[in-house]
């Protein structure tokens, strides 16, 4: 016969083994794709719709980044920061570009494709795959990074915050003149956090604002591979 007292543990130990699973979980690596875009650049909405398809799939973390160089064609990108544009630049050499060009797809930092064509942007999630690096998650205002393998002289740790969903933008001027663009879970702020030396470490996570969600992507400096990436 199975006692009060023994029933309440069984109840408790279910519990943990619930929450650990659920942890675990919201723990478990990504595949991180992050679409260089304008809204001055004609050659971008189906890479934007190519987005879209993929957002929603489990373990894919999408993000996209307006870039500025096209500003001058007329239309002022409504998201475009120059910081974005820097991040897109700090890929080409590695990935073996002579400089920019949009629409671009990075995964994971390593592979990339202009993912305008149909199912372009799987193709890549599935090569892609997930990232490899240490544990990484997010909770109760701090970020927490386990013990790894570094690359020498250590990995950047970035916060990014973007608006999880789809915004429409009506483009008035430009190459899209008279076009309303969707854009799926656009970036508004990338901030470097600090640095990763492979020790275990935990930082502080400032609070989101204006209803954004947040990722933090662990990454070898000087556009090099994401190691690791989590999103509340």
């Amino acid at each position: 016969m199975t006692g009060p007292k023994t029933t309440l543990g069984k109840v408790l130990l279910a519990g943990a083994a619930l929450a650990a699973t659920l942890g675990a979980a919201s723990a478990q690596p990504l595949t991180v794709v992050e679409l260089f875009t304008s809204q001055g650049c004609s050659s971008c909405p189906p890479a934007n719709a190519n987005l879209i398809k993929v957002k929603d799939q489990p373990g894919v973390l999408a993000l996209s980044f307006n870039v500025t160089y096209w500003d001058y064609l007329g239309w002022k990108d409504t998201f475009g920061r120059q910081e974005f544009t820097q991040r897109q630049v700090n890929y080409e050499p590695p990935l073996g570009h002579d400089g920019p060009f949009t629409p671009q797809v990075v995964v994971n930092g390593s592979h990339d494709a202009v993912g305008a064509a149909p199912g372009e942007i799987q193709s890549l999630i599935n090569k892609g795959g997930r990232t490899q690096g240490p544990e990484l998650s997010l909770g109760n205002g701090k970020v927490s990074i386990g013990a790894g393998t570094a690359p020498g002289g250590g990995a950047d740790i970035w916060l990014v915050r973007y608006d999880k969903g789809v915004i429409e933008v009506p483009v008035s001027r430009g190459e899209n003149t008279g076009r309303t663009l969707p854009h799926a879970n656009v970036v508004h702020s990338l901030e470097k956090l600090g640095r990763w030396n492979g020790k275990a470490a935990t930082l502080p996570l400032p609070a989101a604002g204006g209803g954004l969600s947040t990722a933090v992507l662990v990454q070898a400096p000087d556009g090099g591979p994401i190691l690791a990436a989590a999103a509340d």
